[in-house]
């Protein structure tokens, strides 16, 4: 069993994924984003208990011989890995032991002004950032960020680190459905688009239990909005194939949904012919329970269910 590290998980466009929680006790984020998967939490500039870094790559290096052939490693957290406080020393050791693997870190982009945060980014293979919106009030209603961050910021900051870092710079778009979803919005959008200059804009929707009643959009909705995206490298939400399956056992797939539900395909192309069986049993058992989510079937555990009605 890991403190710190989960998976691999089947991620949607980066293959297989060694994940990093950097905030495994709680959810640590300065933003509060309808459409977390993460049950409602206050927003905040600091992480609670942060791990150390030696702990957290002594994990990561015994994960990495049991699974060998992990596509790239995530840096992630229970909010927002930005805010952990040892991120530099952890980056610089990651990329010590991490051989022909690729470092990627998932970030909101809310610190990416600050230059010391811009500095260690620009030691990560691929950089991938949330823009949901261009516009002050959009941002607002979506991301419902702490009080003193501003998108303004947030996009000088990307432009400005666009023109440092020459490596893989993602841009994430994830649509809410009478939110984000209409065309000026995604005009707006391609305007700063157009100076931030990322390698490619990955363009979702919601495809997991939110945080707050709101719902995604049809793929088709998404087509037509990246049409007003401009001349952008854009992908669409879909899902990646692994070529190996994972033999989880019972505490691993626990933890796995612990940290994230997984929806029924999440299953078929990650979990092993045995894992699957583990996984029914559980179910069977009680201690994994099944939600649907506009047609889609999550595995998710009793407890988290419990905390969303609450």
């Amino acid at each position: 069993m890991y403190n710190y590290i989960f998976g691999p998980v089947s991620s949607r466009r980066f293959g297989l994924s060694l994940g990093i929680d950097l905030s495994p006790e709680q959810k640590s984020c300065n933003f509060d984003c309808l459409y977390c998967e993460l049950k409602p939490a206050k927003v905040t500039d600091s992480v609670e208990n942060p791990p150390a870094a030696d702990a957290v790559l002594e994990e990561v290096r015994r994960a990495l011989e049991e699974f060998p052939d992990i596509d790239v490693i995530t840096i992630t957290a229970n909010g927002e890995p930005t805010l952990y406080p040892y991120l530099d020393d952890l980056v610089t050791g990651l990329n010590r032991i991490k051989g022909d693997k690729k470092l990627l870190i998932l970030s909101n982009a809310s610190t990416i002004a600050e230059p010391k945060i811009a500095d260690i980014l620009s030691e990560i293979d691929i950089v991938k950032l949330s823009l949901d919106c261009a516009t002050k009030t959009c941002f607002k209603k979506i991301d419902r960020p702490l009080k003193g961050v501003e998108i303004a910021r947030i996009v000088e900051g990307m432009k400005a680190f666009r023109k440092r870092y020459d490596k893989a710079l993602i841009i994430e778009i994830l649509v809410v459905a009478g939110v984000n979803d209409k065309e000026r919005e995604m005009e707006a959008l391609a305007k700063v688009l157009a100076e931030i200059k990322p390698d490619r804009v990955d363009l979702g929707t919601i495809d997991r239990p939110p945080a707050y009643d709101v719902k995604g959009v049809s793929t088709e909705r998404l087509k037509v909005l990246s049409a007003h995206l401009g001349r952008q490298n854009i992908s669409i939400m879909h899902k990646e194939i692994p070529q190996e399956k994972v033999d989880f056992s019972e505490d691993e797939i626990l933890a796995t949904i612990a940290r994230r539900p997984q929806s029924t395909s999440d299953v078929a192309y990650l979990f092993s012919e045995n894992a699957q069986k583990e996984l029914e049993r559980l179910f069977h058992e009680g201690k994994v329970v099944k939600q649907n989510i506009a047609g889609v079937d999550f595995y998710t555990l009793p407890k988290q269910i419990n905390q969303k009605e609450k």
